[in-house]
């Protein structure tokens, strides 16, 4: 235990916390809140950087499946991508001083202290040089596990609809499992522009061009065998549908906007497509590997997508700007 630590315990449930919480769609409040009691199995982890998801922006803006939320929503809820320190341990495995990524109990990651238990944890190598960099290791770890369900696809097309953080982490490990020609599919030419960044062989601006039709000329005319739906609108979910030669599969990544959502259910039973979903609270037991990948090389230019880092007393913009998909917002990132 560091001097630091040891210091800091005796007062430490004297002490207000820092947190948000969404009081209204669209609306940041900062609060003070009650020092949280790790349980039996768990520590307490003191966070330096907290990142934005795009599964909270629906949270954000009270739209789509999230229009029935009750607001004010808890407080922290639902931040769950979270670095710090760990300051008290109730867990044998880990000892207080030791730099963690971490997923916090019950998704009450918004705020300075959270409680985590394994596997939601992981180690960082304190002489990191930028430490923000490796928030990237929490989405990373939720593509792995996905990964586990897509089946091979080597020397297969693929194509991923959706260049956001999730959408650039698929791009880049397709390329890393040896795909042979990689679509990247968004509405935003300056994400597409990352796209190009991690291995995209072609892309294709949805904003501009008829989606099915440039994958049709770039496939000469076999479509792909592998798309992920990336995104979850319900726009993008029936292009994926269309993007699929027969026979091959389509993964729901992406978070749907409505529960029951259109899609076109007809053609995509008669071209026997095989669908695939995934989510992403499971992916904690991926957290040691993800951080290994972005550490020793494997996956480390995924660190450049933690941008723009931002103070904490500016997360009410940070939420604004992440929810407009404001140029240069990726993972976007809230220093404490």
């Amino acid at each position: 235990m560091t001097a630091a630590v040891a210091a800091w315990l005796p007062f430490r449930r004297k002490q207000p916390v820092r947190a948000i919480h969404i009081a209204e769609p669209r609306k940041i409040a900062f609060l003070d809140a009650p020092m949280p009691q790790p349980k039996d199995g768990e520590v307490l982890v003191r966070c330096s950087h907290v990142a934005l998801c795009g599964s909270n922006m629906g949270q954000y803006t009270g739209e789509g499946v999230w229009g029935k939320l009750t607001f004010p929503n808890p407080t922290g809820w639902a931040g769950h991508e979270n670095i710090g320190t760990v300051v008290e341990s109730r867990c044998d495995q880990w000892r207080p001083g030791t730099l963690v990524l971490a997923q916090p109990e019950g998704y009450y990651g918004f705020a300075e202290y959270i409680c985590a238990r394994p596997p939601g944890i992981a180690a960082l190598p304190a002489e990191a040089p930028d430490v923000a960099a490796l928030i990237v290791a929490q989405p990373l770890a939720t593509v792995l596990r996905a990964m586990t369900r897509t089946g091979h696809v080597i020397n297969q097309r693929v194509a991923v609809i959706g260049q956001g953080p999730m959408g650039l982490i698929w791009t880049r490990l397709l390329g890393l499992l040896g795909a042979r020609q990689i679509i990247a599919v968004d509405l935003l030419g300056w994400r597409l522009e990352w796209s190009k960044r991690y291995g995209a062989a072609a892309v294709v601006d949805a904003s501009k061009e008829d989606v099915v039709a440039a994958v049709r000329e770039l496939t000469n005319g076999e479509m792909v065998d592998f798309c992920v739906d990336a995104a979850g609108k319900v726009a993008s979910m029936a292009t994926s549908a269309h993007l699929v030669r027969r026979e091959g599969r389509l993964f729901v990544f992406g978070m749907p906007d409505y529960n029951d959502q259109q899609f076109p259910w007809y053609d995509t039973f008669r071209n026997e497509t095989e669908i695939i979903t995934s989510v992403g609270p499971e992916c904690a037991a991926w957290f040691q590997l993800a951080v290994d990948m972005v550490v020793d090389g494997r996956a480390s230019d995924l660190g450049a997508m933690v941008t723009p880092r931002m103070p904490w007393d500016r997360a009410a913009e940070a939420f604004e700007m992440y929810a407009a998909c404001a140029e240069g917002s990726l993972k976007l990132t809230l220093d404490l």
